[in-house]
């Protein structure tokens, strides 16, 4: 709803939603990470080194250096 500029900020899209705005931002954060990534914590085989919290910890954009930043 950001991308397709039905909303045109994190706080308006929040409010829709009655949910605070700081809770949207971590919610949306969980956007980032590459898509396997994000499959394997879901479903509880990503390995001891990764968990959410690290996984959000210094998160690039580009898949490739996740995936290097993460050692996997």
């Amino acid at each position: 709803m950001l991308e397709s500029g039905e909303f045109a900020t994190i706080a308006d899209l929040a409010e829709r939603e009655w949910i605070a705005p700081s809770y949207m931002t971590r919610v949306l954060r969980f956007t980032l990470p590459a898509s396997d990534i994000v499959e394997a914590i879901l479903d509880g085989r990503q390995g001891p080194k990764i968990e959410f919290a690290r996984v959000l910890h210094g998160m690039t954009l580009e898949w490739a250096d996740q995936h290097a930043h993460l050692g996997c």
